[in-house]
């Protein structure tokens, strides 16, 4: 019996079973995972097992979209799946440093990096690896929440302040970067207000469904041009009827079918990284957070595709 390696082994379980590698030299998108969580929220605590539901979950896509590209798109982009940060999550300072080098060796080789979270603190280091290969990058961050909350200074790392971070750090254009569908309870006041005084563009759920979906859009290809955009995709933007397993649920966010469709509006722009993240796998149901996690990993990949078609 002469098998062959993979006939014998099990690989590693990779997004869509895209082959695993941590070379990419030759692709144009690598998924990373990133299995960290501060662990703050009292007693919903589990995102740091995101990544792995969501690569189980991409086993129910398929690679082919008759309807927008009849091609293989995983195939066409040579995506590649570089597995999942080794990482302490009691250890934020150090996991986060690991995120950013294992991002910026991807992405300096010519790859969007797209980030499996973890709860929304993974975007920090996400966006620092980012905005060391593309300047005058913009953020693009669809959330309930706008996590650009005032820095604790004991206490510096949470999943409510990494765009607060990102703009004081200086590592984006502030000034061209939106927070999108915000809505619900905060936990302390001022919280819209901060975010406008640290440069942030603003759109509350309520204003996205009063302007509607086109309106909103257009201002986004208008302003943003081809600047460099690092898209940031908080699974709590959807509302708990069809993402139940998230962090910190919110009523009235985007149902599945408007979330989708807002990803293929984003189509022709320059999308250079992303990140899907707070999926919480211990608080969803039958795994259909994680489905839409993996579900929209793939439409960022369309948008990908299909404007790299616009541009050629």
């Amino acid at each position: 019996m002469n098998k062959t390696n993979d006939d014998l082994y099990h690989l590693p379980l990779t997004f869509m079973g895209v082959p695993y590698s941590t070379d990419s030299t030759d692709s144009s998108v690598a998924i990373l995972g990133c299995p960290f969580d501060c662990g703050t929220h009292p007693f919903r605590v589990g995102s740091r097992q995101g990544p792995q539901a969501i690569r189980e979950q991409s086993g129910l896509i398929r690679p082919f979209q008759s309807e927008l590209a009849d091609v293989n798109i995983l195939e066409k982009l040579k995506v590649i799946d570089a597995g999942d940060v080794k990482l302490v999550s009691s250890r934020a300072d150090e996991a986060f440093n690991a995120i950013e080098e294992a991002a910026h060796r991807l992405a300096v080789k010519g790859a969007v990096p797209i980030g499996f979270g973890g709860d929304g603190s993974v975007s920090l280091p996400l966006i620092r690896a980012a905005s060391q290969v593309h300047q005058g990058l913009a953020v693009l961050h669809f959330d309930s929440h706008t996590d650009a909350y005032e820095i604790d200074p004991i206490h510096k790392y949470d999943a409510a302040t990494q765009f607060a971070h990102a703009a004081l750090e200086q590592r984006i254009s502030v000034s061209n970067s939106y927070h999108i569908g915000l809505r619900g309870s905060t936990s302390s006041q001022g919280v819209y207000t901060h975010g406008q005084k640290l440069g942030y563009s603003l759109i509350t759920m309520r204003d996205f469904i009063k302007r509607g979906h086109n309106d909103v859009i257009q201002e986004l290809h208008k302003n943003l041009g081809q600047r460099p955009i690092y898209l940031s995709w908080d699974m709590d933007v959807f509302d708990p009827s069809c993402a139940p397993g998230v962090c910190t649920p919110e009523w009235g966010g985007f149902t599945a079918r408007e979330g989708i469709e807002v990803i293929r509006g984003l189509t022709g722009l320059n999308i250079v990284a992303a990140d899907i993240n707070t999926v919480s796998p211990a608080h969803d149901l039958k795994g259909m957070t994680a489905f839409l996690a993996a579900s929209m990993t793939y439409e960022i990949l369309l948008l990908l595709w299909r404007t790299r078609l616009q541009n050629e």
